[in-house]
């Protein structure tokens, strides 16, 4: 037998069920023969502090008001914060509204900039009545007359009820104002294109398409004859958009991702491997969405953690929520890591076969690096993977791409997209991203110059003795495997069906230089 109440008052109990087969409630039971229909949130405060109900009841019944005990169960707060620079925004409104437009962003400047009006507004109130708190507090200390201290405590209790109220106010409109200024995108660099994909400019042109004088095909039809993948089978196990390689294609992930780390540590780079399963405010906090509606993360269900769609994001939170010193920087990582990606919306031939995936492996550069030093990183980035892919005898240019096709954390984005003869277009293959200051104001990641930088900056206005700023970060692709394979077999495919292997990479197949067909 159970019996439910309905909770009326400051909160609604939905379905607060005693049972009576439970033997830690049944001594309380006759407490309440004959049950009521209704109990008030008064009665049930009362009962919990008279009688000795069991911890979970006691704790249920403290609900705020309007909330039900199902909605306290479910109900998170807001659970990080951005160092969103809010003056700035507000006194560079027009120039953040240009950007939030060129970049094709849904934030609302003008509700976040109302927010923040009202949230200042808030604490100056806050501020005043812990003030007149003080001053309040301070009187009780004296001597004073039974009735002069009775209304002092009167007094006291009323600004300490106002200003819990106010309290709760400004922190519920402090994560409203979060929660919509955390979209508002990053600035743009002054040379950025303004517009969509093809509004884009070309930095550079490395090569050109190769000349067959046979019929040409693409990865798909190389990978069956040569025998090294497997969709079918990979779709009855997975779905589509999933694979089996086999073969050489494993040894050529295997060689691309070794050349890939080996290349990159050459230069400076510290290689890692990371973990594939992040906590979902870690995404958030590298500028991805794990939860919207054409999301490309994989969230796992009842749970708070989400699959990586690439190693910039645990590399990001390596270093999270610390104060890095100066002689650190700056830090050059080189990550491995699967990747995982829905692919919400993507469809057709331009997507056939290993170009557009659920699941590959990848290698990725990560920096985090001084404000002053970003801009030449960033041409360091793209110039290291102009490098590697030259080095591989690959046909490519390098795009400054427009805002339009900027995502949100990114202030310029360098793309590179090789062509690939057996699709019969040029495909991306890596792209080499500033992102400023926008993840780290997110991640908590600050670096404390050195004496001298701070002795020279304060001289400019910039900074003071022992301030702390916000590091760069910047991310870029050394090697997106499943991609680098199709390039590399439609471009590299002999007439005999045979594919030369570009000669960087045969030190790390076991010298292996050519894919045959079976029994060649």
């Amino acid at each position: 037998m159970a019996f439910s109440y309905t909770c009326l008052g400051g909160a609604t109990l939905k379905t607060l069920k005693f049972s009576s087969c439970s033997s830690i409630l049944r001594p309380t039971l006759p407490l309440l023969s004959p049950p009521p229909k209704t109990l008030t949130l008064h009665s049930l405060h009362h009962l919990t502090k008279t009688h000795k109900f069991p911890p979970f009841l006691t704790r249920a019944v403290s609900v705020p008001a309007g909330q039900t005990l199902d909605e306290k169960e479910t109900a998170k707060p807001y659970q990080w914060k951005a160092t969103i620079d809010f003056k700035w925004i507000r006194d560079n409104k027009d120039a953040v509204a240009s950007n939030i437009k060129s970049r094709n962003s849904v934030a609302d400047l003008d509700l976040v900039l109302d927010l923040y009006e009202r949230s200042l507004n808030l604490q100056k109130e806050v501020q005043r009545l812990r003030g007149e708190r003080n001053v309040v507090a301070n009187k009780m200390k004296g001597k004073l007359e039974p009735l002069e201290r009775q209304e002092l405590i009167e007094e006291g209790k009323i600004l300490k009820e106002g200003l819990l109220t106010l309290e709760e106010d400004l922190l519920k409109l402090t994560e409203k104002l979060q929660k919509e200024a955390q979209c508002i995108p990053n600035m743009a660099h002054p040379d950025v294109p303004i517009g969509g994909e093809d509004c884009s400019g070309l930095r550079k042109t490395v090569g050109s398409p190769r000349q067959f004088d046979f019929p040409v095909k693409d990865h798909v039809q190389l990978g069956k004859e040569l025998d090294l993948f497997d969709f079918d089978a990979a779709s009855e196990v997975s779905g589509s958009k999933f694979y089996y390689l086999k073969n050489e294609a494993v040894m050529l992930e295997m060689g691309l991702t070794n050349w890939a780390i080996a290349e990159t540590m050459k230069r400076g780079f510290t290689p890692l491997t990371t973990p594939e399963i992040v906590h979902s405010s870690l995404v958030e906090k590298c500028g991805f969405q794990p939860r919207g509606s054409n999301t490309q993360v994989y969230s796992i269900e009842d749970s708070d953690q989400c699959l990586i769609g690439t190693a910039e994001i645990p590399v990001g939170g390596i270093h999270m929520d610390s104060i890095l010193a100066d002689s650190q920087l700056p830090l050059k990582y080189v990550a491995y890591s699967h990747c995982f990606r829905t692919e919400a919306g993507a469809a057709g031939s331009a997507t056939r076969g290993l170009y557009r995936v659920h699941q590959f492996s990848k290698v990725e550069m990560f920096i985090l690096c001084r404000p002053e030093d970003s801009d030449s990183f960033h041409q360091e980035l793209i110039e290291i993977e102009e490098d590697l892919f030259s080095s591989l005898g690959l046909h490519f240019k390098t795009l400054d791409m427009a805002t339009g096709d900027l995502g949100a954390p990114a202030y310029r984005k360098f793309d590179v997209e090789a062509w690939m003869p057996g699709l019969g277009r040029y495909g991306e293959i890596s792209s080499a991203s500033n992102c400023t200051d926008y993840q780290s104001r997110r991640l908590g990641i600050r670096y404390r110059p050195s004496t001298e930088q701070t002795s020279s900056n304060s001289k400019k206005g910039k900074a003071n003795a022992g301030t702390t700023q916000f590091v760069h970060t910047l991310n870029a692709t050394a090697c997106a495997v499943p991609r680098m394979i199709v390039c590399l077999l439609e471009n590299f495919q002999q007439e005999d069906g045979s594919v030369v292997i570009p000669e960087p990479l045969r030190p790390f197949m076991g010298g292996l230089d050519q894919i045959r067909q079976k029994g060649q």
